[in-house]
């Protein structure tokens, strides 16, 4: 229900202004020297973690992160576009002007920071999905040691999982055999045929699985850190802060966080450079 409620947020969020008279009445504030594509905000998006982001039966595209990139690109009066790509290829089609924005759950860290802008708008952790009934009893993370445990390459989940194999080896427990998936749809795949004994998943996505039944959750909560959008043009990067910020006075942007079982920022937005 919780997901059919935010879907229904999304009809209500998203009406493009379209037509000769709303396009004179709506003027983008941001210069086309800005964007990839003139009047379209073009957003890099991995569709494989539901509810923040999945493809729905039809093939749309649909979740959390999808409804906020098209409101921002229809109070900035620009045409949403997505580009449905890994997460390893996002960053570097960034930096080559591919998109505007990376759109899909990106954790701030200042090593990003200082070759982006960063515009962080949730928090996140990381949760540890088993298969049903938690056979191998995890439920701390030493229970992790000698364990294999599948992440998606290149993103804040593998770094969590890697920092966390340390910490038990410094303790004298076994490593962690660390796999590592394109997406994170593969690696539940990998783990729902036997080939796993983990996945280790952002906690939005892995309570997902464990709603529909396939999974258990069995640890959440790990590494808290920001989500960001990053960003190759500061201008662009201002102009989504004020958007975040505007939706935070009308209470468009907590409605959609409380939709998704967020939580909401309290304070205005803005970016984050690396200290």
């Amino acid at each position: 229900m919780k997901l059919l409620s935010a879907l229904a947020s999304a009809t209500a969020l998203f009406v493009f202004c379209a037509g000769a008279a709303n396009a004179q009445a709506c003027k983008s504030p941001v210069p086309d020297s800005a964007l990839v594509k003139k009047g379209t905000l073009t957003m890099s998006v991995n569709p494989t973690l539901p509810p923040m982001q999945f493809v729905d039966s039809s093939g749309e595209l649909q979740g959390m992160r999808i409804i906020l990139g098209r409101e921002i690109a229809r109070r900035l009066c620009l045409r949403p576009e997505y580009v449905r790509i890994e997460f390893s290829a996002m960053i570097p089609g960034l930096r080559a002007g591919r998109w505007d924005v990376i759109n899909t759950g990106l954790f701030w860290n200042a090593e990003r920071a200082r070759i982006m802008w960063l515009v962080p708008y949730e928090s996140q952790a990381v949760s540890v999905s088993v298969v049903k009934g938690n056979p191998l009893k995890v439920e701390r993370p030493e229970d992790l040691a000698g364990r294999a445990i599948g992440v998606e390459i290149g993103g804040f989940e593998e770094k969590a999982l890697r920092t966390l194999d340390k910490s038990l080896t410094d303790r004298g427990l076994r490593a962690i055999t660390i796999r590592v998936f394109d997406n994170f749809a593969t690696a539940y795949q990998a783990l729902n045929a036997g080939q796993l004994d983990a996945v280790v998943a952002i906690d939005s996505t892995a309570d997902e699985y464990a709603r529909k039944g396939r999974f258990d959750r069995a640890l959440h909560g790990l590494y808290p850190a920001p989500v960001a959008f990053g960003m190759k043009s500061k201008a662009l990067s201002e102009a989504i802060v004020g958007v975040l910020n505007d939706m935070l006075k009308d209470g468009s942007y907590a409605k959609l966080m409380n939709d998704y079982g967020l939580l909401a920022n309290g304070g205005p937005f803005a970016i984050k450079a690396p200290p």
